[in-house]
């Protein structure tokens, strides 16, 4: 069964202004660099949203597979120049194709909304499906220790951007709620229209120890757990192999 993806991606308004509320995506500088680094030449990009990464790969010459379970983000990705070097699935980590990636990915917050171990595990084996032989796994997950809800508590509650096409758009931020290892938070959008879309969401925070025992019972080898290179001593990046 596609699991039901947050309003953020899923309502066909929000998806229309992901991008402009998402930065410039300077992150995605370190996941080009993992993907040379290994030698990739076959890429699974799961939760690959409005494909700011996908078309980015596909256009280094990378093979690409992208799956989000949101048809609306896949929507604005496929609409994106370059996209059709992309091969775009509707789906979940349930219903990955049988890729035999040389590389798995999961950018941004993708690994963090798998709230329960068993949803979480899932995924894990249903990637460990869709990699070769030999192939790697890369996504991050936000250090617990930081507490980054307390960051974007103490930021400016109100965005506006002019999103082309649309007007000014406003985006409010509020914390809903705190219990860890759930954080959980609402964006509300207002569009020059005057109509008002709301979403919510939650992410479980994993420590380290707690990722590591996962990956090894859903048959990865751990290779290597780095820092975020753009957010130092924010986030783990885990780098895990299915054994050949």
């Amino acid at each position: 069964m596609v699991a039901v993806p947050d309003a953020l991606f899923a309502h066909p308004r929000l998806a229309a202004v992901y991008d402009a509320f998402d930065g410039d995506r300077a992150d995605l500088d370190a996941y080009l660099r993992l993907v040379e680094g290994v030698g990739a030449r076959h890429v699974l990009d799961l939760g690959c949203g409005t494909g700011s990464l996908a078309v980015l790969l596909a256009g280094r010459g990378i093979r690409v597979t992208a799956v989000d379970p949101a048809a609306a983000s896949l929507a604005i990705a496929r609409a994106k120049p370059g996209a059709e070097q992309v091969d775009w699935h509707h789906g979940d980590a349930t219903s990955l194709p049988d890729t035999a990636a040389d590389l798995a990915l999961m950018t941004g917050n993708a690994a963090q909304v798998f709230r329960t171990d068993d949803d979480w595990h899932t995924a894990l084996r249903g990637l460990h499906n869709a990699l070769r032989p030999g192939g790697r796994l890369a996504f991050e997950t936000r250090q617990p220790a930081y507490r980054a809800w307390e960051e974007w508590a103490a930021e400016p509650p109100v965005t506006v951007r002019d999103v082309p096409g649309i007007g000014a758009v406003e985006q409010r931020f509020e914390l809903t709620g705190v219990a860890l290892p759930y954080v959980s938070f609402r964006f509300t959008y207002t569009f020059p229209d005057g109509a008002v879309v709301g979403s919510d969401s939650t992410l479980r925070f994993r420590d380290r120890a707690e990722v590591e025992h996962s990956l090894a019972a859903c048959g990865f080898e751990l290779l290597d757990v780095r820092d975020a290179p753009d957010r130092p001593g924010r986030e783990y990046v885990f780098l895990a192999a299915r054994p050949g």
